[in-house]
């Protein structure tokens, strides 16, 4: 086992990744950027260090600074979360050269997922259905001829992409040449590689993703799947598991579809295929997130198996807990994702101070977060300051439950997404469980207010 983790991450992922270390008995160190100076990673952590100013680029995402702070304190393993250093291949190599472990996959799995292009070749191979698309577009002319064979609507997306960036959706041959040279100035804003490639728009699919985890001696299982569809501009706003759109053959054909994919690329860790589910039941994989998603609370709810403590056992040198066999999915959970933002503007950021706080308990209720009274929320990252997940028997069951879980949720001092999560999971449509990813903005429409 390691002898000690660092954690480069911040808020309720570095908390959540602390506690796992507690229970196996592993000293942690946290870091921090000055703005971050009392969150609660840094409370909680064995001990903790500022690695740099308030900007990302300065702190959580400076190399040298993680790595001097983890050879200086004695660590032998690094946990990334999720967003900042997650998904660098760069940094695993690194991690790699200083004999310090990255609790992931590999740098080459990494590279292989993390170029949308190489994954949708890797998963042909690997006979896992991809919708109609090219490799990297090197003119408008040939982005033309994919679109003139496939059918408007395209998408074009930066092949390096992620997190709803560098993609556009163009629905004739006049807005191409335009929307092309957009996406390849953000591609390469964003992520330093202006190349995109193109893939027929599915409209208003559902979006579903299948959790997986594999060890260093090739065994690969799936955790069954979670509905992230309702999203609002590709940001994920409430995930729930299983998807009421899935049926049981269904289920069993995207597990084992996401474990070929896994097995293809000698997959070590826990990490995610995504898929799109069109109006006739057919299913695409659109990509793999090679790390722990913000999301991976409702599969641990509904399957029992603590993904962060089989991240860091796997990363150990140890085998996967469970086989395939061992996974008995019980009941239903949803995942409120509470933003500091307000929903009656635009969804705009609301950082400053929560003057109360207290979150909601009882039989199947779960908080993750890293915010307190007093905490004040700094403008320089992600405004999600925790997440609400229930348990039920039942969909039906756990969506009740959500709903008076959050009425007993008080955050003051700020705006939060409280009250729209409210609304959300009392709306018919989403009773229903009939809904896509046209969700959100169908809702606004419903209740005459602008999307």
């Amino acid at each position: 086992m390691f002898k000690k983790v660092l954690i480069a991450n911040r808020g309720e992922i570095a908390v959540r990744v602390i506690r796992a270390c507690r229970e196996l008995g592993i000293p942690t160190v946290a870091v921090y950027s000055q703005a971050d100076a009392k969150s609660l990673h840094v409370r909680l952590a064995t001990d903790a260090y500022c690695i740099g100013p308030a900007p990302s680029g300065e702190s959580y995402l400076n190399i040298p600074a993680i790595i001097t702070t983890a050879m200086m304190t004695g660590c032998d393993a690094i946990h990334p979360g999720y967003g900042f250093m997650s998904e660098r291949a760069d940094f695993v190599d690194i991690c790699t050269q200083h004999g310090i472990k990255f609790i992931g996959p590999s740098a080459e799995s990494m590279r292989k997922m993390g170029d949308k292009a190489t994954a949708r070749r890797t998963m042909i191979e690997n006979n896992v259905p991809v919708t109609p698309g090219t490799g990297i577009l090197n003119t408008v002319e040939e982005a033309r001829a994919f679109a003139q064979k496939a059918g408007y609507p395209i998408i074009l997306k930066a092949t390096a992409g992620g997190g709803g960036k560098g993609m556009r959706i163009v629905r004739s041959d006049d807005e191409l040449e335009s929307n092309m040279i957009l996406c390849q100035q953000e591609a390469q804003k964003f992520f330093g590689n202006p190349g995109v490639y193109a893939e027929k728009f599915l409209e208003n699919p559902r979006h579903i993703e299948v959790q997986i985890l594999g060890d260093a001696y090739g065994n690969v299982i799936h955790l069954g799947e979670r509905d992230c569809s309702i999203q609002r501009r590709h940001q994920k706003l409430l995930e729930e598991a299983p998807s009421p759109a899935i049926d049981e053959k269904t289920r069993q054909e995207m597990g084992a579809a996401a474990v070929r994919a896994a097995k293809a690329i000698n997959y070590e860790g826990a990490g995610t295929c995504e898929f799109l589910l069109d109006h006739d039941g057919k299913w695409y994989f659109m990509e793999m997130n090679t790390r722990v998603q913000v999301e991976h609370c409702v599969t641990e709810m509904i399957s029992q198996v603590d993904i962060v403590r089989e991240q860091i056992l796997v990363a150990s040198g140890e085998k996967l807990s469970y086989a395939q066999n061992d996974i008995k999915l019980r009941g239903h959970a949803i995942e409120c994702r509470i933003n500091a933002e307000d929903p009656d503007n635009g969804f705009m950021p609301c950082p400053g101070t929560i003057e109360a706080y207290l979150a909601p308990g009882g039989f199947g209720v779960r908080v993750d977060s890293h915010s307190y009274a007093g905490y004040k929320i700094p403008p320089y990252y992600d405004s999600m300051i925790g997440k609400l997940i229930c348990w039920g028997e039942t969909r039906n069951e756990a969506r009740r439950r959500m709903y008076q879980a959050l009425k007993e949720y008080v955050i003051l001092g700020i705006k939060t997404t409280i009250p729209f999560h409210q609304d959300i999971v009392e709306d018919e449509v989403f009773i229903s469980g009939k809904f896509n990813t046209g969700f959100i903005e169908d809702y606004y429409k419903r209740n005459g207010k602008e999307f």
